[in-house]
């Protein structure tokens, strides 16, 4: 049998994308939520961590009330010619979502375990905000950042409601590895969803034994 692996390095390619993404906006919004007080603070933290614990059908189809046809982000986006549905950038979108929070978590936890002593020292010196973010915070909170790309990294690569739900199950086009296993398993083909299950363990084991294994570097380098 000759198993095609166009699911392995879509899931690969996505996860990494959403990864990349959900740096970005895990520290703007980590950043925000420490350094910042507004009304509806509660609220927003509350939003980003929700698909942590909503089902994946629900959040798939609160996906597709918002980038479906009739959906605000889909309207806009039908306008310019755009269309996300049933795509890998679909793909992409319910990855980011679901490990967006992953991501928040860690960095706010590293982000918090800071010295303020050292960033307010850093001020009287005359340091910008930004500078001190860039100079003291984030590299202090470095360990933070790369557990949550690992860890997002892993949770990305095994979505699958979501997924499903607004990318749909294209071969070649958005199937990913949790898809290809789900769909191989029903249609009796034990031995590709088998390869498929192994490759999956495999990635992720690495991704998780390489942080452990960092980690404990990490300790001896202090």
């Amino acid at each position: 049998m000759q198993l095609e692996l166009e699911p392995v390095w879509l899931s690969i390619k996505v996860s990494i994308i959403a990864v990349a993404m959900v740096l970005v906006l895990g520290t703007c919004l980590a950043t925000l939520m420490l350094h910042t007080k507004f009304p509806g603070r509660n609220i927003l933290e509350s939003l980003i961590l929700l698909p942590m614990v909503l089902p994946p059908s629900v959040l798939g189809f609160l996906l597709l009330l918002v980038f479906g046809k009739f959906g605000p982000v889909g309207k806009f986006l039908d306008y310019f010619g755009i269309h996300v549905l049933f795509s890998w950038i679909a793909a992409i979108i319910a990855s980011t979502v679901v490990s967006l929070p992953i991501m928040y978590q860690s960095v706010k936890s590293a982000l918090e375990s800071v010295d303020p002593n050292l960033e307010q020292a850093a001020r009287i010196l005359g340091a910008g905000e930004l500078k001190v973010l860039r100079t003291i915070t984030f590299p202090l909170a470095w360990s933070g950042f790369i557990s949550g790309i690992v860890l997002s990294f892993a949770r990305a690569l095994g979505e699958f409601g979501a997924t499903l739900m607004i990318a749909g199950n294209i071969p070649g086009k958005t199937q990913t590895i949790p898809l290809a296993i789900y769909f191989a398993s029903q249609s009796s083909d034990m031995t590709k969803a088998g390869i498929l299950v192994s490759i999956m363990v495999v990635i992720s084991f690495l991704s998780i034994f390489g942080l452990s294994l960092w980690r404990k570097k990490a300790v001896v380098w202090r």
